[in-house]
């Protein structure tokens, strides 16, 4: 195995350490390399950046963002809540079973954990924390409720790794209904388990009669038909992700101006706040692609392919050490950047040994999400340590009790593929 390319990962090591911005992080030891290792002219990252970005898929990022900006800014966020307290507040537990359904809903229609944690989180603690819950562990439940925004369609990371692995990101899309699902009733189940022990305080909440859930469901059905339009569309196979990502944008602004809680103003706002972040997330891709072809100029993924067969053939064996390796990368490393860099090394393996992409999308996507959560880098754990204001320590000990049903979560994923196949298989035959 060539080992001049650890020159590279070094390099792009010690800039993470000194907190260079990732997208300087990749361009810089992507150079380094070359002027260590002059292989081909330093140009070729450049002339490798553009071409990089060169997808219609990729478009759908932005929209999906400006989308969920949006629902936020329309206030569908609030109605959404109000129906999942209605819903399921009576259940042991109360407001924290509303965060985690009023999360599974508005994952629906968002495909940024961040825009979940921000938005939604805002008022899911806020009426947690009314109610008597403590504040860590309200923050610690949304968090662990948003990182299930990526999960159920649509999803900004599910997009980036279709571009990557080549794969139909419809399919992603579909692959991830019931994962997301499962990922939002484990953690439902782990509340139950902490009120029903006594191990949290949770104030039992009255009943909702069959006219108040009603009332609140009719409320929100404007929101709640935007998921059903782009899950529809995505089974009929009427528009592309990309196109489906324009109509749910058109349609969250149409609806902000109707409840008359969008103005013109707040739209161009969020249009400037997703173009910001949009051009940020872009430019890590674009900064991405050289770095990743520079490893695969060094025949880096089929030697490692090569190393890790001459170890052990069993796929489920391989599964365990990827989500391992990704577990441990996620503690240290944004989700983007993991994303980024791992897939194209991956591909080769999962392919040796027939794991089909497409499950190996989700396996990958739930582990990269779960590092949104992990300590000492968890991008989530910093938005809702200020929104709840509590401390880091405090709420990564409030979370600590959720990795165990994200844990088997994804274990019955990565070992069941059937399952996370299943409706992408039912409707695309």
């Amino acid at each position: 195995m060539d080992l001049s390319i650890l020159v590279m990962f070094l390099f792009f090591g010690i800039l993470l350490v000194l907190e260079v911005p990732i997208a300087f992080a990749l361009v810089g030891s992507s150079l380094v390399y070359l002027l260590v290792y002059p292989v081909v002219p330093l140009t070729i990252v450049v002339q490798r950046m553009a071409p990089g970005i060169d997808s219609f898929p990729l478009l759908a990022v932005p929209l999906f963002i400006l989308a969920g900006q949006l629902l936020n800014s329309a206030g569908i966020a609030d109605r959404i809540f109000r129906f999942a307290h209605a819903l399921v507040g009576h259940i042991r537990g109360g407001l924290a079973h509303c965060n985690v359904v009023a999360s599974m809903i508005f994952s629906a229609m968002s495909g940024v954990a961040q825009a979940d944690a921000a938005g939604l989180g805002l008022i899911e603690i806020k009426a947690m924390r009314e109610r008597g819950f403590d504040p860590a562990f309200s923050a610690a439940v949304s968090a662990a409720s948003a990182i299930i925004g990526p999960i159920i369609p649509p999803s900004v990371i599910m997009v980036i790794y279709g571009l990557l692995a080549q794969v139909s990101v419809g399919d992603l899309f579909l692959a991830g209904i019931l994962p997301g699902v499962l990922m939002g009733f484990s953690l439902m189940g782990m509340i139950y388990f902490l009120a029903v022990t006594g191990r949290i305080k949770a104030p039992v909440e009255p009943r909702a009669s069959f006219k108040e859930v009603k009332a609140s469901f009719l409320a929100g059905l404007p929101a709640f038909l935007a998921p059903v339009v782009l899950v529809g569309g995505l089974i009929l196979g009427v528009a592309t992700p990309t196109e489906l990502g324009a109509l749910t944008v058109v349609y969250a602004a149409a609806l902000g101006f109707w409840y008359g809680e969008l103005t013109v103003r707040q739209l161009l706002e969020t249009a400037t706040e997703t173009l910001i972040f949009s051009g940020v997330l872009v430019f890590i891709i674009a900064s991405a692609v050289p770095f990743g072809w520079l490893i695969s100029f060094t025949k880096l993924p089929s030697e490692l392919a090569a190393l890790v067969l001459a170890f052990t053939k069993d796929p489920l064996l391989i599964l365990a050490i990827i989500n391992v390796l990704l577990l441990f990368l996620g503690c240290f490393m944004e989700t983007t950047a993991i994303l980024l860099i791992v897939t194209p090394t991956l591909l080769p393996i999962i392919a040796s040994v027939g794991i089909d992409p497409v499950h190996f999308g989700i396996v990958m996507s739930v582990n990269l999400i779960i590092g949104a959560i992990t300590p000492p880098f968890g991008v989530i754990l910093f938005i809702l340590k200020d929104i709840a204001g509590v401390t880091f320590g405090a709420l990564v000990r409030a979370v600590l009790p959720f990795y165990i049903p994200l844990g088997l979560t994804l274990l019955l994923i990565t070992y069941w593929p059937d399952f996370v196949l299943f409706v992408p298989r039912l409707f695309k035959g």
